[in-house]
């Protein structure tokens, strides 16, 4: 656990050298047990609870007694610990069932009915979150009818779910529930008509337009059943939609409300459509209206078309936002900027802004029209106005700056210190457009490269190909962007998507569709803006989509030896679609990643083959792994030896070409293999082009479908803290 060394940032927490040694131990006097009981504590914050319990305690009297502490005991977070099995969190339950008051569960969807059956001795609960667990409605009625203190709920509404089945009881403990989540797989009110006194409410719709047997799904419910005068209360609302047309109706059938009264003290209002649909409400003037009436909101987030209603400046004008979210609405970019300053008065709280696809069009050359890209003066404005934005996602839009001008995105963006999360289109790192000489120039040697690479013979796993002459030089890179990350030193979270990117992962539609050409300026960003980002010592998620002039893929090489506690990382789409000419430097990289949880690859062609799961491997820390590709092919065994290896992945995606039977009979060996060692383990091996993949991928777990299966940005996403 500790060592003599001074411990760095590029420093493996799970390398020997970071571990606890016995020879500094005998050396300095020194023993675990004579550090002070706060620095103990402070360490055991960190380790799961079902180890506390059935580990930590066990090593002596004094480790014992801290493990029981109120500080680690009172709050219980289960959500994420795919190695804690049934047996496990039943004996956390029970050594800890009378000092829990915060149990999440989020996402245990391996635990048995008969483990959540046991959370009825925990009577003490405050807050309790079941989302992604095995419930029913009786279940669910046996658990609230002893928790009556509780305030805080998260659950799953899904088919048999009936409201009848609630005893009396678990009715006068929702009565007095004040926060809900609730996820609806089925069209239903689920347990709001209970709720007399909700303060926040956050609702998931993921309710599929066709059943599993192909059937229509019809919402049919009563207006009057949603008991929401029960929103008088309410300070925060939020509603996050899947794709489909139920999930649309039942919103409105939630919003119904609105349209009457508008809470007086609602200070949150998110509803979150995908893609371009115009999430269409005809009383969507007369909420915007109550809203701007009731004073001023924290956060907002309107479907597309509302934006364009009037009443939003006057919202804007009451408000002091500390997230805005106008993801793909269907105002310019560049006037939207404008209303935004024009209409807030202090925007210095402002800490959290989207702006995602307010700008869209699609570039077949180097023209382009003024009022279609980004305005950077505008920018620069903005950038003015609101000095402590923490989180800002400019994505899938255009920017096509001057070339030698001062007046760059990127240099404008570098003012903003307190930047930790920024989405960028890869057209807005470029320096400016070149000259048909450059332009010339840069096509000619990539191609020159490129087709060498097939002649040149293939790099071994574990020599290091990389050279220091290799390496892209600063000069060849851009000075904006390179500005940018200098002025941004603490940058966690990077995602650089291009505009046209489309990912050729499905959520409800056929995988069959054919990518758009990149930007114009996206062709100019390659190895040498990629090898930059490597100067973000404190990064952990790093998404790289469409950046087709990133041949050799040497940044990548540079980033993973330089930001060593990188934990997630998505590549989609990168170099020639048709040949993964970044491979052998990718494989090269991946024994650097030593914190790498999460890995999503997405790249036509990919050959997934031995060398390649033999470096990944050494991604000791790996939970998660998602490859999308189509016409993409695997070996099997190299698969299974991967599994082998990394004993901490729980998530095995691969959807890519190859025979539907070989798919199958893989998905199986690894689950008769590592099911019983791994309880949380989840694997779909699936042909991505196959016509029946919508269904294989509605029986997925939400949690790993919605945080790496599917493509999305997720800068400024959600309002920072939006649930504990």
């Amino acid at each position: 656990m500790y060592s003599c060394r001074k411990r760095t940032p590029n420093m493996d927490n799970q390398n020997t050298e970071a571990r606890f040694s016995l020879d500094c131990v005998e050396e300095s006097g020194l023993s675990i047990s004579g550090f002070s009981d706060e620095i103990l504590l402070n360490i055991l914050t960190h380790v799961p609870s079902h180890d506390l319990v059935l580990s930590v305690g066990r090593v002596c009297k004094k480790m014992k007694t801290l493990s029981l502490d109120k500080s680690l005991t009172n709050h219980v977070r289960l959500s994420k610990e795919y190695l804690a099995s049934d047996d496990a969190v039943r004996q956390v339950v029970k050594e800890l069932a009378s000092d829990i008051q915060t149990l999440s569960m989020s996402g245990c969807y391996w635990l048995s009915g008969a483990t959540i059956d046991q959370l009825t001795r925990c009577k003490g609960l405050v807050k309790l979150d079941l989302s992604g667990c095995r419930l029913t409605s009786l279940r669910l009625s046996k658990i609230l009818s002893v928790l009556r203190g509780l305030r805080s709920l998260a659950i799953d509404i899904d088919n048999g779910f009936d409201l009848n089945q609630l005893s009396s009881e678990s009715k006068a403990t929702l009565s007095r529930v004040n926060e809900l989540k609730q996820t609806l797989y089925t069209p239903s009110y689920g347990v709001v008509p209970c709720c007399t006194n909700l303060e926040r409410l956050l609702l998931y719709f993921e309710i599929h337009d066709v059943t599993r047997e192909g059937s229509t799904v019809c919402c049919q419910l009563m207006v009057g059943q949603s008991s929401i005068p029960h929103y008088q209360n309410l300070q925060v609302f939020f509603a996050r939609l899947a794709p489909g047309e139920v999930n649309q109706t039942l919103m409105n059938l939630y919003l119904a409300v609105f349209s009457v009264r508008v809470p007086e003290h609602l200070r949150v209002f998110i509803i979150s459509i995908p893609g371009n649909n115009p999430g269409h409400w005809p009383a969507a003037r007369s909420l915007l209206e109550g809203m701007a009436r009731n004073g001023a909101l924290e956060a907002l987030q309107l479907p597309k078309t509302w934006v364009e209603h009037s009443s939003l400046q006057c919202i804007l004008k009451h408000s002091v936002p500390s997230h805005l979210n106008f993801s793909r609405c269907s105002v310019f970019g560049s006037h939207l900027i404008h209303r935004i300053l024009s209409n807030v008065q202090d925007l210095r709280q402002l800490v959290s802004l989207n702006l995602s696809g307010c700008i869209q069009g699609l570039f077949l050359d180097c023209t382009w029209k003024a009022d279609e890209q980004i305005d950077g003066c505008a920018m620069e404005s903005l950038v003015s106005a609101c000095p402590n934005i923490r989180h800002l996602n400019l994505s899938a839009a255009h920017y096509h700056g001057t070339p030698g001008s001062e007046e760059h995105l990127c240099t404008f963006l570098a003012r903003l210190r307190s930047l930790r999360s920024l989405a960028l289109p890869v057209c807005a790192v470029s320096d400016g457009a070149k000259t048909s000489e450059q332009v010339v120039q840069d096509n000619v040697a990539p191609l020159s490269s490129s087709l060498m690479l097939g002649l040149k013979k293939t790099a071994r796993v574990g020599l290091q190909t990389y050279r220091v002459n290799s390496e892209p030089r600063a000069s060849e890179s851009s000075s904006a962007f390179r500005a940018l990350l200098e002025g941004s030193p603490f940058l966690e979270v990077l995602e650089l998507i291009g505009s046209n990117f489309s990912s050729a992962m499905p959520r409800n539609e056929p995988a069959i569709r054919k990518e758009q050409a990149a930007c114009s300026l996206a062709g100019q960003i390659g190895d040498s803006e990629v090898a930059v980002v490597g100067m973000l010592l404190f990064l952990r998620r790093l998404t790289l989509a469409q950046l087709p002039g990133m041949l050799k893929g040497t940044g990548l090489l540079e980033v993973a030896m330089k930001c060593r506690d990188l934990q997630t990382l998505s590549l989609a789409n990168l170099g020639v679609l048709k040949n993964m000419t970044y491979m052998p430097s990718l494989i090269e990289a991946l024994p650097y990643c030593k914190q790498l949880r999460d890995l999503r690859l997405e790249q036509p062609y990919i050959n997934a083959n031995a060398r390649f799961f033999q470096a990944l491997s050494q991604c000791r820390a790996l939970r998660r792994l998602c490859i999308i590709s189509r016409n993409g092919t695997f070996q099997a065994d190299a698969v299974v030896s991967f599994m082998e290896s990394c004993l901490d992945v729980i998530v095995c995606h691969m959807f890519m070409g190859g025979t539907l039977v070989a798919c199958r009979n893989l998905q199986k060996t690894l689950q008769d293999r590592f099911s019983s060692e791994r309880p949380a383990l989840n694997v779909v091996i699936y042909p991505l082009l196959h016509e029946d993949l919508a269904l294989i991928i509605r029986e997925m777990p939400l949690l790993h479908l919605d945080e790496i299966t599917l493509f999305k940005s997720r800068v400024a996403e959600d309002p920072p803290q939006l649930w504990w």
